[in-house]
């Protein structure tokens, strides 16, 4: 149920009403265009409101606001990284970010009940405790990136490669644009990246494409006209720069921050940031517990992220189960729009704590959660197998992704495992030898 729950029953209505009156044979437009008038003049206030210095100020969407009201936190951590095992983590990372991905894709949406009561009435283990064999959502799937790979290749029994998906396109994405830009890139070059490689977009990324086509400037691009701007989308972005940065969460939020702002702001921007930090401290640290706080120090202390991080973490330790804490936060965040930052965040924490540095349940128990769980599960993975290494990962999450990856971005749409691996150890060599 949304936020505005009378508000939506309101609208249906007076939708309904409009359709009787024109099935009747009257003339609805003059009441259909009031009430776009109105609405209109309503937004226009909305968006003055959240561009008042005041709110501004709230968003902490200023790098240097940023990190003058982070906490204290190690920064850099490269001298503490096994380089020697830097592949095997890389690697582990990213198919462990494939892996939880595909799981999530097919429950892509669903709240936690109807993936429950699903697993009940098919006979399948609950949690899930391999990929999914039917599709619980094959009526009703029309993104368009699966007419790059049909849903079916991301069920067990036709499971041979990795398929194309937004969030695994982002993260090879921003591996081309560390090898085009390098470490100094800006967001006005990962707008142009995004006008060469991206055919579509969802909602922030969708909005942000179409007012870079229309000219507007990178740095402005994400601001106008879009009410996503704390949504999930830039969280899922987070990868390429933890990777690239392994070791140094600072510099890796640094990166996520140019890539984030192009699109997000506020919230949408310190999500990526975490994440980016997190994985990048996974590469160095044993304990997933201990990657989740240094995460923490690079964004504001203060910020609504921040504080639900913190509570998450409170409610794991309270609860000490993961039923209770998962319907906490679904109760918690009751009305949020499913693919908001904050909700995915929590349940991500969630499915990491309870998880214990054991993959599989890992990104077993953060896709039975729910909402934007191919997100969520990607983010879990990659964190998991940054810190476990790819030999740790079980075969049975592993060897069915074989070598070839598909994606959907212009004029690369194949690319392989092991030499996206290489190419990312290459950058992240280049910044650990800046000791």
């Amino acid at each position: 149920m949304s936020y505005f729950y009378d508000l939506d029953k309101v609208w249906e209505k007076y939708r309904r009403w409009l359709d009787l009156l024109k099935e009747r044979g009257g003339k609805p437009d003059m009441y259909a265009k009031k009430l776009s008038s109105n609405l209109e003049e309503g937004i226009k206030g909305i968006k003055e409101k959240i561009d008042s210095e005041a709110f501004a100020k709230r968003a902490f969407s200023n790098l240097e606001q940023i990190k003058k009201n982070r906490p204290k936190g190690p920064r850099r951590l490269t001298d503490k990284i096994d380089i020697a095992s830097l592949q095997d983590k890389l690697y582990g990372a990213w198919l462990g970010r494939c892996a939880g991905c595909i799981l999530g894709i097919p429950v892509e949406g669903m709240r936690k009940e109807a993936i429950k009561v699903f697993c009940e009435n098919s006979g399948v283990k609950y949690p899930i405790s391999d990929y999914w064999v039917t599709d619980p959502k094959y009526f009703s799937a029309t993104y368009m990136q699966y007419d790059k790979t049909p849903r079916k290749n991301f069920l067990k029994k036709n499971l041979k490669y990795v398929g194309a998906d937004d969030d695994l396109a982002y993260t090879i994405l921003g591996l081309l644009i560390l090898e085009k830009y390098g470490e100094n890139f800006t967001t006005e070059d990962v707008g142009k990246m995004w006008l060469e490689y991206l055919p579509f977009a969802c909602t922030a990324e969708k909005i942000t494409l179409e007012n870079l086509k229309k000219g507007i400037p990178a740095m402005s691009a994400g601001s106008i006209d879009n009410p996503y701007q704390d949504w999930i989308g830039a969280d899922i972005r987070s990868d390429p720069w933890g990777y690239a940065a392994a070791g140094w969460p600072e510099k890796a939020a640094e990166f996520a921050y140019r890539d984030a702002f192009l699109s997000h702001r506020g919230t949408g921007i310190h999500g990526e940031m975490f994440f980016s930090a997190l994985i990048s401290a996974a590469f160095v640290v044993k304990e997933v517990m201990e990657a989740i706080e240094i995460g923490l120090t690079e964004i504001p202390r203060d910020c609504a992220l921040s504080k639900t991080v913190k509570q998450t973490l409170q409610w794991c330790e309270q609860d000490k189960d993961w039923e209770r804490t998962v319907d906490r936060i679904l109760s918690h965040f009751q009305g949020m729009h499913p693919v908001h930052t904050l909700n995915n965040a929590a349940l991500t924490i969630a499915g990491l704590v309870y998880g214990e540095n054991n993959f599989e349940r890992t990104i077993t128990l953060t896709v039975m959660s729910g909402f934007d769980t191919d997100c969520t599960a990607a983010t879990a993975g990659s964190i998991s197998g940054a810190i476990l290494g790819i030999k740790k990962i079980p075969a049975k999450w592993k060897n069915p992704l074989g070598n070839k990856v598909e994606t959907y971005l212009n004029g690369k749409q194949l690319f392989y495992s092991d030499k996206l691996v290489k190419r990312f150890m290459k950058i992240a060599l280049q910044f650990i030898k800046e000791d």
